[in-house]
């Protein structure tokens, strides 16, 4: 129940943040639960077809679909209040990736697969669906930019391994974790602190 709790948490986080995206943008209400819908889920879909879980979770399931409905029409009522917090999109997609790292982590576990690949497949569905979002609205996927956005996801994943050696509850570690890349991507983002820029010398001209 604590692992489904978080999943359904994160879904919502990510289709309010997809709902603001698509608005931003100016899409009809189909457009809108269109982009919603495919933020929300395409992570997972991602994660769940590469280790052959099959029907994919949100097909097995229709709590995700209504989730991402209810989600829509929060967000769609109370647009205005959302906009009015000119972070909102920035901090709901935090709050999704956070969540969605520690879901994919679990799914690996669970299939038994390496730490190594755990992570890997935790960064996939924090991520795959923001870029799927971006790239139905032209707009360059925000891993793809210097932002320190699947690197938080990366170091979440390791810092939860890390913490599970520790005599406490796998709850708390997981909790621990998530808390590990939101608080990452809001201080990277807070101090400006990005990855290194390999086109900074072509733009003064120099080699």
């Amino acid at each position: 129940m604590f692992y489904f709790t978080i999943d359904i948490l994160g879904t919502i986080a990510f289709a309010i943040s997809g709902v603001l995206v698509a608005m931003d943008k100016k899409l009809d209400l189909f457009g809108v639960f269109i982009i919603a819908f495919v933020t929300a889920v395409g992570g997972g879909t991602l994660r769940d077809l590469l280790i052959g879980n099959t029907p994919v979770v949100w097909m097995r399931d229709s709590v995700y679909a209504f989730t991402i409905l209810g989600a829509v029409i929060f967000a769609i009522f109370f647009r205005e209040r959302l906009r009015y917090l000119r972070k909102s999109l920035f901090l709901f997609d935090t709050i999704g990736i956070g969540l969605y790292t520690m879901v994919g982590i679990e799914k690996g576990l669970q299939a038994e697969l390496l730490p190594i690949m755990c992570i890997a497949l935790g960064t996939m569905t924090a991520s795959f669906g923001g870029v799927i979002r971006d790239i139905l609205c032209n707009e360059i996927p925000v891993i793809f930019r210097k932002e320190i956005y699947a690197t938080a996801c990366i170091i979440g994943g390791f810092s939860y391994f890390m913490i599970r050696k520790l005599p406490i509850i796998d709850e708390y570690a997981y909790i621990a974790g998530i808390a590990v890349v939101i608080g990452i991507r809001i201080l990277a983002v807070r101090y400006r602190i990005a990855l290194p820029n390999i086109y900074r010398n072509e733009k003064n001209g120099t080699s």
